[in-house]
């Protein structure tokens, strides 16, 4: 089975606190090379999840679309996608966090403490103590995004501390073909889920990057997500 990617529109949606400016720049290039159209809705952050829901549906009224996103975003595109089987080309996801409920995951974990300091100490001490943590690259990308969500960040990173995203059983009825990124060394995204959804969903393929691959450019992350995905479907057959 193959599918065909020129003229689809795809729906990507950013990890927690980050932003739509970053995951156009990591999905628009790569996707626009297809053919692809990209719509990246920015995240409302009192409202994270369903806000996400609501373009997804939204972008679906005009036909069969391609989902995606980074972390929480790739959860709930894949999420959609599940119970919107006739609606989806294909899924896009990168940095998968965990499966199932994990409130001990090591992204919910950090979600819950980012979230706590934002509330004790405020924007301002959180992000300076962010960027002395944190490579350059990310720090500069957190400190735009951490702005624009204020004063509602803390609401949207408590909530997808909390999402429980799709278990195994749910990814062995996934009828779409996916495409999984994970990165070799980055601890608040083990790798594991990201080879455990592409283990259990029948038609999936993974691609490796690490954190000094796509930080500087982020279109590396979103062009290993295309090819995982022409992996899973058969690139000899996908347009």
């Amino acid at each position: 089975m193959t599918i065909t990617l020129r003229g689809a529109t795809a729906v990507l949606l950013a990890g927690t606190g980050s932003d739509d400016d970053y995951v156009y720049r990591a999905f628009a290039g790569p996707l626009h090379g297809v053919g692809a159209l990209v719509t990246t809705p920015p995240p409302q952050p009192a409202r994270l999840v369903a806000g996400y829901l609501d373009a997804l549906d939204n972008a679906a009224r005009q036909g069969p679309i391609i989902v995606g996103g980074v972390s929480i975003g790739a959860a709930v595109t894949l999420a959609w996608a599940l119970a919107h089987p006739s609606h989806v080309v294909g899924v896009l996801a990168a940095l998968p966090a965990w499966t199932g409920a994990a409130p001990s995951a090591p992204a919910a974990l950090s979600a819950r403490h980012t979230a706590h300091q934002l509330r004790t100490v405020g924007l301002v001490a959180t992000t300076a103590q962010m960027r002395a943590s944190s490579p350059a690259w990310l720090a500069d990308e957190l400190t735009r995004s951490w702005l624009g969500q204020w004063p509602e960040l803390p609401d949207a990173m408590e909530e997808a501390a909390g999402y429980i995203a799709p278990s195994v059983a749910e990814l062995e009825r996934l009828s779409a073909p996916m495409g999984v990124v994970g990165a070799s060394d980055d601890p608040i995204h083990p790798l594991e889920v990201a080879l455990e959804w592409a283990s259990a969903a029948p038609r999936a393929a993974l691609r490796t990057v690490s954190l000094d691959d796509f930080g500087p450019e982020p279109s590396v992350l979103g062009a290993a997500c295309l090819a995982a995905l022409e992996d899973a479907a058969g690139s000899a057959g996908t347009s």
